[in-house]
């Protein structure tokens, strides 16, 4: 349900939305963001997930805890452990990962993909693979 120009459905506290709506809720956000005013190539817009993952991947280079959260204030040029304003931005790998995740979510909006029968049909083949299957190594 939208209450105020947000998508609000949850239970116990908790977020009950659908992928779908989820998907919905990130592009329509990113459209009225300005994020789609000059309508960017397939490539721009992967290169924007891929930075988010890049941006992960430097504050683990940098000896951040996989869980370690902060919050920047950049009014006030500060990092707090916990948010003491609605304007501090959340930081850290799982904020970086929660962006990688919304930037798919938005470009699925955009370009029409539903997310969620993509992600039920490739989690179903996945479990019909075998151990550790391709053999790649990092």
């Amino acid at each position: 349900m939208k209450r105020n120009g947000h998508w609000d459905s949850t239970v116990s506290g908790r977020s009950t939305k659908s992928i779908s709506e989820l998907v919905d809720a990130a592009h329509e956000n990113a459209v009225s963001k300005g994020w789609w005013d000059k309508n960017p190539s397939f490539g721009e817009t992967i290169a924007l997930i891929h930075s988010e993952a890049s941006e992960a991947l430097e504050d683990y280079r940098n000896g951040r805890e996989v869980t370690d959260i902060w919050y920047e204030n950049k009014d006030l040029k500060t990092r707090f452990k916990d948010p003491i304003t609605p304007n501090c931005k959340p930081c850290g790998i799982p904020s970086e990962l929660a962006d990688i995740v919304i930037r798919v979510m938005d470009a699925c909006g955009h370009y029409g993909i539903d997310l969620e029968k993509a992600i039920q049909e490739k989690m179903a083949y996945n479990a019909t693979r075998p151990q550790r299957h391709g053999g790649k190594v990092l």
